[in-house]
């Protein structure tokens, strides 16, 4: 049991970041003011759906894979192709470091996220919107949250 709490410990004091984990409505005022509604096809419900599948709305998860890349921040961008983590030779597409995925400001996770979208299948990147939101009616993760 001490080894868990240890190693939690250690684990927020690696991130460097105090976790922020947003309420659905405030995340589709975000997405919303950020022109996610709609992009490339997708309902603010598929973006608001994906994040909480992804990372429960929390900006500072991070998973690690069995290649040894690591999924980042809210929408659980993976260092490998979408951004830079220290060293080593990362595709880096979105142009930004993976630390900046991790922050409360949302800018550069969105930037990416919109950009894997519209450079990729759409939301068939991200697995847990494959199994939660794909093809579902979605209009309920936006309800009673005062967005259009």
């Amino acid at each position: 049991m001490k080894a868990a709490g240890i190693l939690t410990l250690i684990g927020c004091l690696v991130t460097g970041a105090e976790s922020k984990i947003y309420t659905r409505c405030k995340l589709a005022k975000i997405f919303s003011r950020a022109g996610l509604d709609n992009y490339w096809g997708f309902s603010l419900g598929n973006w608001i759906c994906m994040a909480y599948y992804e990372s429960g709305y929390n900006t500072t998860a991070q998973r690690v894979l069995d290649d040894g890349s690591i999924d980042y921040g809210i929408f659980q961008i993976n260092s490998f192709t979408w951004c830079r983590h220290g060293k080593l030779q990362e595709n880096n597409h979105c142009h930004v470091a993976c630390s900046a995925l991790i922050t409360d400001d949302l800018t550069d996770a969105i930037i990416c996220a919109r950009k894997i979208v519209k450079e990729t299948q759409g939301m068939n990147y991200w697995q847990g919107w494959k199994k939660h939101c794909e093809g579902r009616d979605l209009s309920d993760w936006k309800k009673g949250c005062e967005v259009s």
